[in-house]
């Protein structure tokens, strides 16, 4: 997950310097937060800290700060010692916030719920980590030590299943062509680096840039996002924010890619009842019974200012979509309904 600094979508051009632990939208995420003395925040993509430290500097409140990547809970000691009892990190998805809440707060109903989605710029400078085409490392992609990484998953799956994942989950139009290019590659010898996978997206486009970035940014993008399953976490966690947050409580989302930003919409125009919906588990009419159980905030996305844009290019593509609790009863989640490729 993203966390302070995001950099979904962004180009990881020669020309950018490593942009490291800078929170993204953090003065937007504050003034739509509205933290308060005695209340109670989620942070669910607590990474480098950017977006808790923020909400504890803002007032005298609580936040339990969730991250599945082990490297961002062993680097948040610091923090949590300076907060003096205010701060709780634990090793855990975002989708699983309620678990969360359920052992660590007692089950309390929360304030706020901030997430920041994608891949951090922790991970992306990390070559050991596998994300960036920048710079050669392990093929691995995984944000937690568990599950499959891109490199089981390109030395395995069938081509016509590569192509897919590249196609639903990076808008790659050339997925086909780049997965028999793997596979070919493959059959001579098991794929293990990024660099290698980056030069065989290149050599596809004949060495040309796309629209001004690396032909790999798409390719890379899609594994990274299928390997951690980024899009069922996101729907998940939104739902699970619906069933933490009190009524008057703020969610506030960040996202960086068009897909992302996409369920997140839908889950909130859905929820906002500006929009029948549809679901193929419950009739129609049942639909149009639900009262809203949030508020949209901003209608249209906040966007970085020219001055974070100046200090922080890996921003550009971030957009903030903020709601509020209302005291409806929670809506069932429909994967269908917000859009989320169910390709595993």
């Amino acid at each position: 997950m993203t966390r302070g600094g995001g950099a979904e979508g962004a180009s990881q051009g020669p020309a950018e310097k490593p942009t490291r632990h800078i929170p993204v939208l953090v003065s937007e995420v504050l003034e739509t937060l509205t933290p308060k003395d005695g209340e109670i925040y989620v942070d669910g993509t607590f990474g480098a800290g950017g977006y808790t430290r923020a909400i504890l500097g803002a007032a005298n409140c609580r936040v339990l700060a969730l991250d599945r990547d082990p490297t961002a809970i062993a680097n948040s000691t610091g923090l949590v010692d300076e907060a003096g009892g205010r701060l709780k990190v634990v090793e855990s998805p975002f989708s699983q916030m309620e678990d969360a809440v359920r052992e660590h707060l007692s089950g309390a109903q929360v304030d706020g719920v901030v997430l920041d989605i994608g891949v951090s710029s922790m991970q992306l400078d990390d070559a050991e980590r596998g994300f960036s085409f920048q710079s050669d490392g392990p093929l691995d992609m995984r944000m937690s030590s568990s599950g499959m990484s891109a490199a089981d998953f390109l030395n395995t799956a069938e081509e016509e299943e590569i192509a897919n994942v590249i196609y639903t989950f990076g808008e790659e139009h050339r997925s086909r062509a780049i997965a028999r290019a793997i596979v070919r590659k493959r059959d001579e010898a098991r794929l293990t680096r990024t660099r290698e996978l980056a030069d065989i997206v290149l050599h596809v486009f004949h060495g040309r840039k796309v629209d001004g970035r690396h032909p790999a940014t798409r390719t890379f993008q899609a594994l990274r996002i299928f390997v951690n399953d980024e899009l069922g976490e996101l729907a998940n966690a939104l739902s699970a924010a619906e069933r933490i947050l009190k009524p008057g409580g703020r969610l506030v989302v960040v996202s960086f890619h068009s897909l992302e930003d996409r369920i997140v919409k839908k889950f909130l125009v859905e929820r906002s009842g500006k929009t029948a919906g549809g679901s193929r588990h419950l009739p129609p009419e049942s639909i149009k019974s639900r009262e809203p159980s949030f508020r949209i905030v901003n209608s249209r996305p906040l966007t970085p200012s020219k001055g974070e844009l100046e200090v922080n290019p890996r921003s550009r593509s971030a957009r903030l979509r903020a709601a509020t609790r209302t005291d409806a009863a929670v809506w069932p989640l429909d994967l269908d309904v917000m859009g989320v490729p169910q390709h595993r």
